[in-house]
């Protein structure tokens, strides 16, 4: 196969393992609590970003005046951004997350403008607005009442908040150390923080449910393909083809969830639904078109895409 081929195979397999993610969670969390799907997912996407760093002689020393900084990435991601995410996929379809989720990049760009004075192109501006009629549509009925629960939604708002505050702070770190280190070290500093948590809420649950491998398959496959297998090969094809090519990938995965979702887990769409998530996207397109800082792309493809 030739190398552009196999670019290309990389980052769409990325973008499917990512997709599966939201349906993955939905299959384990009829089994396990959120916190302990997130924990268990962390440890396990240690040992395998941990063994791949040392086989490939990545292994890095944080400087000082970057420990702060680390602390913080991993309070925004995975700390915050899982408990939005985890809880929040608990009353919304993994389609619905998805499409939430997939705003990040257009909160992001409004955070580098606010904090950084990123200049801004009048098309961004219009794809800003654009994805957030989108998002309504999606969301809101023809009464003007949401179609999805309010619980819900504000979890997965407190997650696409979280990835913004992780987007500005990653940006003061992707030059001086490897995307694939710094997720390993926020999934360390991660999961110390979930431990407690897990231990306190979840751990008596986890124990007095029966083990069933076939149970635990959708915790190791978000390990294994989600948070490294996934992240892994979007990195290898950011350097082969460009962070601005690779990210426009990343718009498909709400395409990808919700036909995953509608094979495996029996999602439905109205039509109302379909055109709001059209709008969403195409307004991302828009909102990321024309060029941006290295440092701010460079965080933009880690965020929300790396536990």
């Amino acid at each position: 196969m030739k190398k552009a081929a196999r670019i290309y195979v990389a980052v769409i397999l990325s973008m499917i393992f990512w997709s599966f993610s939201f349906i993955w969670f939905k299959v384990a969390n009829e089994t396990y609590r959120p916190v302990t799907i997130v924990f268990i997912r962390l440890l396990f996407s240690i040992v395998l970003l941990s063994t791949f760093l040392f086989l490939t002689n990545n292994f890095m020393k944080i400087q000082k005046k970057d420990r702060k900084l680390f602390l913080m990435l991993a309070l925004f991601e995975p700390f915050f951004y899982f408990l939005g995410e985890s809880f929040g996929l608990t009353y919304v379809s993994a389609t619905a997350g998805s499409v939430l989720i997939s705003t990040i990049p257009v909160f992001a760009t409004i955070g580098a403008w606010i904090f950084f004075r990123e200049r801004l192109k009048f098309i961004n501006y219009a794809g800003i607005i654009l994805s957030f009629i989108g998002v309504l549509i999606f969301i809101i009925n023809k009464d003007g009442t949401l179609s999805y629960n309010i619980k819900g939604l504000g979890l997965m708002t407190l997650a696409v908040f979280s990835a913004v505050g992780y987007n500005l702070t990653l940006s003061r770190l992707v030059g001086s150390y490897s995307p694939v280190y710094i997720v390993n070290v926020q999934n360390v500093i991660g999961a110390i923080l979930f431990l407690p948590i897990f231990l306190i809420t979840d751990s008596r649950h986890f124990i007095s449910t029966p083990f069933s491998f076939g149970n635990f398959v959708p915790i190791i496959e978000l390990a294994v393909f989600a948070s490294c297998g996934a992240f892994i090969l979007f990195a290898w094809s950011v350097k082969n083809m460009g962070i601005t090519r690779a990210n426009v990938f990343s718009n498909s995965i709400p395409i990808f969830t919700a036909v995953f979702s509608f094979i495996i887990l029996g999602d439905k769409l109205t039509l109302q639904n379909i055109a709001g998530m059209i709008i969403v996207i195409a307004g991302l397109f828009l909102s990321q078109m024309n060029g941006r800082k290295k440092s701010i792309d460079e965080a933009l493809t880690l965020t929300g895409k790396t536990a």
